[in-house]
């Protein structure tokens, strides 16, 4: 027993618990995204019940649980329907369930709007559906069809866009020569304001040609039925996917499950960012974590490097230190305030007093956008990266410079050809950290630029090309909107743990492919330099 606490056998083994508890604790968290975001695309089968009072309830079958001071199970349906019913689930106990049934003929439709609907078709445009098959066979082709026209629509709204970019870009040259002092009688005022109409009538004629053609797509109606035999008729310009889970195959499911998971890459958010895609929202979140260690990198590289390599100890340099550690401690909201009044209301306000007089009052730089986001989250993350990389000078020995500098070369040749390559891997671990904190920071964000729903992006084919004054999407604060200010939480709860797994595999990817390098480097300098 004395050999086993002088050998320190207990220490050993708690530490190998605490190890134990820390990767148990991240296969928890892991396991638990995965088993409820995984599963939402899933077509799961829909059910239709009985009840004893004569009452039906359809919907899929989403959990059961215990009553609570009962006895027995309650079942959780999601009955959808969100228009007729004004809900989206609805509890029923077992015991008030006389059978169980699932029809093949059952339809969901994801829509626009409303959430799913669940129901039989019984109308399509003016024509009675007399039987299940044809009707479903007949309604896939309708849709089919409106494809064709969907995308002379979407092609159209990207003209009009290209359209009223010109137009502002003309509107905004008018306004610079006006604030110049010129009047509008002036030639080249003249010129641009004739422009700008021409723009204008092509800009009312286009918009003129997709109203009516919305407004023709939107005369072709479905009539379907629930399970209470009420009726809805509905434009088929609103359904988004009409599928039978019920009758569907597992390559079917799969098709289905993959077309959804291409959505979610692919598309723009709907219903209140609830259903759809979340393209916007992946763009920005690695934006913001590009941009942001464009800036805090090398920042805190060179700071880093000052303060180990050419700064004299003293008082000042251990203050600074200890500030810079202290920095790591401060709550980000913090950052967001200070981002907020310096970067946005100081520099941005600035920027526009110097440089775009004649948009005032409308700000340019002066509110949030993606660049003040990602000055902000640099400063936030700055420190990581400087001790990090203080660290990783200081693990070098000593030595190492002396015999630099005694073979005759620089202080500056050792730095850039000997200490920074030893330490490329210690700094990369710094860019790792910083890369992940600023990934998942959403309070700063909320102050600084990130929206519900972005307009558009910041990177597109409008010249200059990257707009970083726009406002952005961010997975994060996606995560905060649905969740917690979303009107039907319930409902958006599936969306959550989706978001979150994005947001989880793009941090593992992004410091994956960092610690690769990180690895590399290791392998490359700090074996080879001995």
């Amino acid at each position: 027993m004395n050999d086993f606490w002088r050998k320190g056998e207990p220490y050993i083994w708690t530490t190998a618990a605490a190890l134990a508890t820390t990767l148990l604790l991240a296969a928890v968290l892991i396991v638990v995204v995965l088993v409820n975001g995984l599963g939402v695309f899933w077509p799961s089968r829909v059910a239709v019940a009985e009840l004893q009072d004569g009452t039906r309830v359809m919907g899929e079958i989403i959990r059961h649980e215990a009553i609570f001071d009962g006895e027995g199970q309650r079942v959780q349906f999601k009955i959808g329907n969100r228009d007729l019913y004004g809900l989206d689930f609805r509890w029923v106990n077992e015991a008030d369930i006389n059978r169980m049934s699932y029809p093949d003929d059952v339809i969901v439709l994801e829509r626009q709007e409303h959430g799913n609907f669940y129901g039989t078709l019984a109308n399509l445009e003016g024509r009675t559906v007399t039987s299940p098959a044809q009707g479903w066979a007949e309604l896939r082709q309708r849709l089919r069809q409106l494809a064709g026209e969907q995308d002379r629509i979407a092609e159209m709204s990207g003209k009009l866009a290209d359209l009223n970019g010109q137009v502002a870009r003309l509107r905004l040259r008018e306004r610079k020569l006006l604030y110049r002092g010129l009047t509008a009688e002036d030639a080249r005022v003249a010129e641009l304001q004739t422009r700008r109409e021409t723009l204008e009538r092509r800009f009312h004629e286009l918009a003129d040609q997709q109203s009516d053609l919305i407004s023709s797509l939107r005369e072709r109606t479905a009539t379907f039925v629930d399970v209470s035999g009420n009726e809805r008729e509905m434009p088929l310009v609103d359904i988004v996917r009409p599928y039978q889970p019920n009758r569907m195959s597992l390559p079917a499911k799969v098709a289905h499950y993959a077309g959804k998971l291409w959505e979610l890459l692919s598309d723009e958010p709907r219903e209140s960012n609830t259903e759809g895609g979340l393209f916007p929202a992946i763009f920005g979140t690695v934006m913001l974590i590009f941009v942001m260690s464009l800036f805090s990198f090398p920042l805190g590289v060179l700071a880093a490097i000052y303060l180990r390599e050419y700064a004299k100890e003293g008082v000042i340099v251990r203050m600074v230190r200890i500030a810079v550690n202290n920095l790591a401690g401060i709550p980000s909201i913090v950052y967001g305030i200070f981002g907020l009044a310096f970067f946005v209301y100081g520099i941005g306000g600035s920027i526009d007093q110097l440089f775009f007089p004649e948009r005032l009052p409308d700000p340019t730089f002066g509110t949030g956008g993606i660049l003040w986001a990602s000055l902000t989250l640099s400063l936030l993350t700055v420190p990581v990266v400087i001790v990090a990389t203080e660290e990783a000078l200081g693990a070098i020995p000593n030595g190492v410079r002396e015999g630099s500098l005694a073979l005759g070369a620089t202080k500056l040749q050792t730095l850039t050809r000997i200490l920074l390559p030893m330490a490329s891997p210690g700094i990369m671990t710094g860019l790792i950290l910083a890369m992940a904190r600023a990934a998942g920071e959403v309070a700063p964000l909320m102050i600084t630029g990130v929206v519900k729903l972005a307009p558009s992006l910041p990177l597109d084919g409008q010249f200059p090309f990257l707009h970083l004054d726009r406002k952005f999407m961010h997975l994060g604060f996606h995560i905060y909107d649905i969740g917690f200010q979303s009107p039907n939480v319930e409902a958006a709860k599936p969306m959550v743990f989706v978001t979150t797994l994005l947001l989880v595999l793009i941090v593992l990817v992004m410091s994956s492919v960092a610690i690769r390098l990180r690895n590399k480097m290791k392998k490359r300098y700090t074996y080879s330099t001995f």
